[in-house]
């Protein structure tokens, strides 16, 4: 009997940089679930077309990154209260035809902070940036139970939106010199920006970063040793990139097309020998 190759991919634009297709591929492999992991580029006039493929008997489901996860909330049946409150669905799962979508970023962001025995109590935290990546921080960092949250945004107006939308603990501050007094409180310093994708720019003043206290954690999302967090470890402060982020995300979403329990450190393993090939 011919056994049928279910399909899941990655919707974004661009993609080719995904780390994703190697981590999944592995533990699908691993488990003997005849299914195959693709990168699926998408531009937003081809978004709708897309996702409705997902509904066909072959497709197990997808992850959504940049610039989608805002636009598939209203292209799915029906929406997890995570992925609602944050605003973003990154997982699209494919249930008989009706389409579920929900967030692992928020657990994949918290997780390698639980890992360290992070005191989310007693934490002021400082995101830079207001997208829906620091969107799905601050919930995150909100539901950790986190004393206070300040969203810095170049445009402030954007971060005071995102603070009055999510309520307290949020506040939210211009992304300038005035950030150097909450800088000087914080416990945890978050880059949610694009800004260290590439390239040397900084999401902010260096400068600023010599406010932080001595046992600050500098976290960015991007899964590479950015300028930032190298201008962080100059000044002897912890530092964390988005790797771990990556693979508990894509733990979180395994989990949810398939129902069985992934190899979190294969998957991991995996990822890091393709970031290793491409660094």
């Amino acid at each position: 009997m011919t056994v049928r190759t279910l399909r899941v991919g990655l919707i974004g634009y661009p993609v080719e940089h995904s780390l994703s297709p190697v981590m999944q591929q592995a533990a699908f492999d691993a488990l003997g679930i005849p299914a195959r992991y693709e990168l699926w580029p998408t531009l937003p006039a081809e978004l709708a077309e897309r996702v409705a493929g997902l509904r066909r008997p072959d497709a197990l489901g997808a992850n959504v990154t940049v610039p989608h996860k805002t636009q598939v909330l209203a292209l799915v049946d029906e929406v997890s209260p995570l992925a609602r409150r944050a605003g973003a669905v990154n997982t699209i799962v494919n249930r008989a035809g009706r389409l579920y979508g929900d967030n692992t970023d928020v657990p994949g962001f918290l997780a390698p902070l639980k890992a360290r025995g992070h005191d989310f109590a007693q934490t002021d935290a400082v995101i830079l940036g207001a997208g829906g990546a620091a969107r799905a921080v601050a919930v995150a960092l909100a539901g950790a139970g986190c004393r206070g949250v300040l969203v810095a945004n170049r445009t402030p107006e954007r971060g005071a939106a995102l603070a009055r939308e999510l309520g307290a603990p949020l506040t939210a501050a211009a992304l300038d010199a005035r950030l150097a007094g909450p800088l000087a409180r914080a416990a945890l310093l978050v880059n949610a920006t694009a800004i260290g994708w590439n390239g040397e720019a900084l999401p902010l003043d260096p400068a600023l970063l010599d406010s932080l206290p001595p046992g600050s954690l500098v976290y960015d999302l991007t899964y590479r040793r950015t300028p930032l967090l190298r201008a962080a470890e100059a000044r002897g402060l912890a530092t964390l990139d988005g790797f771990a982020m990556l693979v508990q995300q894509g733990v979180a979403a395994f989990r949810l097309w398939t129902g069985q329990e992934p190899p979190a450190e294969l998957m991991r393993a995996a990822a890091q020998a393709a970031r290793a090939q491409h660094s």
